[in-house]
């Protein structure tokens, strides 16, 4: 009886383990993206630095717009912008990037290391996590195992990163400015953005308030 149990508690255990795992699946992080991300923090943030590293304060999650896992990948993956991202290469030709992307089965990905800057988010990147799903607000509505996801991910980064004290959906981000932790150097400098939605938003943060999470300034 008691290896039986044993066994059964080992079995919870590795099953645990599994559905919150992390897969590893860097991008391309050179030299050129390295530079171009110390270009962007300096140009557009106004900040001065010799790595280009993150002080996390926020966790923004995404949708990407794009129905499949790899679509979204390669998205991501080049170091610079593509021609039809006009909006975007104005500013920086530094591509988008994000930290984890969530596939829509739930399973999560990391692309770059936590600690180093993502271009995702206007005026925040400096201090933002980046979470993308892969999907959209239509024919691919996001998921409940990519909701799921998101909800262990924010516990744990919340729980790696003390300093975090925001969580919020894309399309809040303007909700920050006129703060302390606004730095947008060109005023005129914004998007529109939709994703992932209030309804998104409101499950997640029901998902995780013991965190105490702020969803604005």
């Amino acid at each position: 009886m008691k290896q039986t149990t044993f066994f059964v508690l080992l079995f919870l255990l590795v099953f645990k383990g599994l559905s919150q795992k992390i897969i590893e699946r860097p991008i391309i992080y050179d030299s050129t993206r390295k530079a171009l991300s110390l270009q962007y923090l300096q140009e557009r943030h106004g900040l001065i630095l010799t790595e280009p590293t993150v002080s996390p304060k926020i966790i923004v999650s995404h949708w990407t717009a794009i129905p499949t896992l790899e679509g979204s990948f390669n998205a991501f993956n080049p170091v610079l912008l593509p021609n039809v991202r006009k909006e975007l290469k104005g500013a920086s030709p530094l591509n988008v990037s994000i930290h984890f992307l969530v596939d829509r089965d739930g399973t999560i990905y990391r692309l770059m290391p936590e600690n180093l800057m993502a271009r995702h988010v206007i005026g925040l990147n400096w201090c933002a996590l980046g979470i993308e799903n892969v999907g959209d607000g239509s024919k691919f509505p996001l998921t409940e195992a990519q909701l799921k996801a998101n909800i262990w991910l924010v516990k744990y980064l919340k729980k790696k990163y003390q300093s975090i004290e925001y969580l919020i959906g894309h399309h809040e981000y303007t909700s920050f400015q006129n703060t302390p932790l606004w730095k947008e150097t060109d005023a005129n400098y914004r998007t529109e953005k939709s994703d992932p939605g209030n309804e998104f938003m409101q499950k997640l943060r029901n998902g995780v308030k013991k965190l105490n999470l702020k969803g604005s300034y």
